[in-house]
C-alpha cells in the first residue's frame, strides 16, 4: 500500500499536437490531446521556439479541466533525442536542457517534454523528469558489432513502452523486472524487438531507420548491394531514398497505407497481395523474436507483445503460432505512455528508485 498519494502532471509532445495527463497515483483524473494547427506551428522557425506556446496552451488546458496546479507533486516529460543514456527516470537539469534545445541527437518535437516539465514544474518549485527516451543505450558490447568496421550498431526504440509494459508483467508474476528475461516486440509505425536481461535491453533492432522488420511505414532491413545499387542509380537524391526507407516503405511501399486495420478490411474482402504482405510483416516480426531468443540462449520468461499492432487478433495470431514454441506470448496492446511517463516519477518520489543524474559532457 502507498503511503503517500502522488500527483503528476504528464507531458508527451507531438509534432501537431500536445498529449497531457494528471495522475492521482496510479489513477489518471484527466487525459487530453491539445491539436495545434499548421498556422499556430508555423509562426516558429524552429521546434524548440514553440516551448512558450506549448506551456500556455497546457496551462490553459489544466485550468479548463478545473486541476489546480500547486497541488502537483512533479512533472514528467517524453524524453527527446539526448545523448545516448541508460534507462530510467532522470532529473531534468541543466545539461540535459542544453542538449535538448540543441537537439543533440536530431530535431523532434519529443525534444519539448523535458524543456516544458522543468519550466512548468520550477515555477511550482517541484521536480521535473523525463522516462526512458529512444535513444536509451544499454546494448552489450557483442551487439554493437555490425559486421562493418565504419558503421556501429545503434540503440533506438520504443524504450519508453517497451521498459514500462516489462516492469507491469514482472510486477504482476510477483517479481522485480531486474530479474527477468524477456524479449518485448514494440509494433506500431516502426517495430522494434528489445531484449531485457535483468533490467537491462542489451539488444534491440534500430527502429527508426537501422534494421529488424518492416512495419507500417518503415523499410526494415533491406539487401545491401540492391540498396546500394539504388542509391547510385542516379534517380533518386539522398532524401528521397531515406523518404522511401522511412515514411514509405513497409506496408506504405507494397500497399499504399500505413492503417493495418485499412489492410485488414482488404484481406477480408479477399486481398491475396494485401493477405500475403501482411502475413510477410508477421513473418518478419517472429524471425527477429526467434533471432532475438538466442541471445538469452532460450531461457526467456516470457515474449511480451504491445503497441498498437497488438490490437490486430489475426496479425498477433501469425506472430504466435511461430514463437510459441520459445516460451508463454503476453499481449499488452496499445502503447500508454502517458501512464509510463507517470509511473516512472513515481516510482523515484515512491523511493523504489533514485532519480538518474543527465551526464554533464562537454
Amino acid at each position: 500500500m502507498q503511503e503517500h498519494s502522488y500527483r503528476i502532471l504528464v507531458i508527451n509532445p507531438g509534432s501537431t499536437s500536445t498529449k497531457i495527463g494528471v495522475f492521482e497515483n496510479d489513477f489518471l483524473l484527466m487525459e487530453k490531446t491539445i491539436r495545434h494547427s499548421s498556422e499556430e506551428i508555423g509562426k516558429f522557425s524552429s521546434i524548440i521556439d514553440q516551448y512558450e506556446f506549448r506551456k500556455q496552451t497546457i496551462l490553459e488546458a489544466l485550468d479548463e479541466e478545473g486541476i489546480n496546479i500547486s497541488k502537483l507533486s512533479a512533472v514528467c516529460g517524453r524524453g527527446g533525442l539526448l545523448r545516448p543514456i541508460e534507462g530510467g527516470t532522470y532529473a531534468v537539469n541543466d545539461a540535459m536542457l542544453v542538449d535538448l534545445k540543441k537537439g543533440y541527437s536530431g530535431q523532434h518535437a519529443s525534444n519539448l517534454g523535458g524543456i516544458l516539465a522543468f519550466e512548468i514544474a520550477t515555477g511550482l518549485n517541484i521536480p521535473s523528469y523525463i522516462v526512458d527516451p529512444v535513444v536509451v543505450d544499454e546494448l552489450a558490447p557483442i551487439a554493437r558489432i555490425s559486421g562493418f568496421s565504419l558503421i556501429e550498431r545503434k540503440s533506438i526504440f520504443h524504450a519508453l513502452n517497451q521498459k514500462a509494459v516489462a516492469r507491469r508483467y514482472a510486477k504482476k508474476c510477483g517479481k522485480a523486472y531486474e530479474d527477468m528475461r524477456l524479449i518485448v516486440t514494440h509494433m506500431g509505425g516502426g517495430i522494434t524487438v528489445g531484449v531485457h536481461e535483468n533490467g537491462r535491453v542489451i539488444e534491440v533492432n534500430n527502429g527508426l531507420h537501422g534494421d529488424g522488420p518492416f512495419s507500417p511505414e518503415r523499410a526494415g532491413t533491406v539487401p545491401a548491394g540492391d540498396l546500394i545499387d539504388l542509391c547510385f542509380s542516379g534517380e533518386y537524391y539522398r532524401h528521397e531514398i531515406m523518404k522511401k526507407l522511412v515514411g514509405q516503405g513497409g506496408l506504405v511501399s507494397y500497399l499504399g497505407t500505413n492503417d493495418a486495420v485499412a489492410v485488414e478490411k482488404r484481406i477480408a474482402k479477399g486481398d491475396k497481395e494485401a493477405e500475403l504482405v501482411y502475413d510477410a510483416m508477421a513473418y518478419q516480426v517472429a524471425r527477429e523474436i526467434g533471432s532475438a531468443s538466442t541471445v538469452l540462449e532460450g531461457k526467456i520468461d516470457a515474449i511480451i507483445l504491445t503497441g498498437g499492432l497488438a490490437y490486430g487478433k489475426d496479425f498477433v495470431e501469425s506472430i504466435s503460432k511461430r514463437i510459441n514454441w520459445i516460451a508463454d506470448v503476453v499481449v499488452q496492446p496499445g502503447e500508454n505512455e502517458l501512464q509510463a511517463l507517470s509511473e516512472g516519477a513515481i516510482r523515484v518520489l515512491n523511493g523504489e528508485e533514485q532519480a538518474k543524474v543527465y551526464p554533464n559532457l562537454k
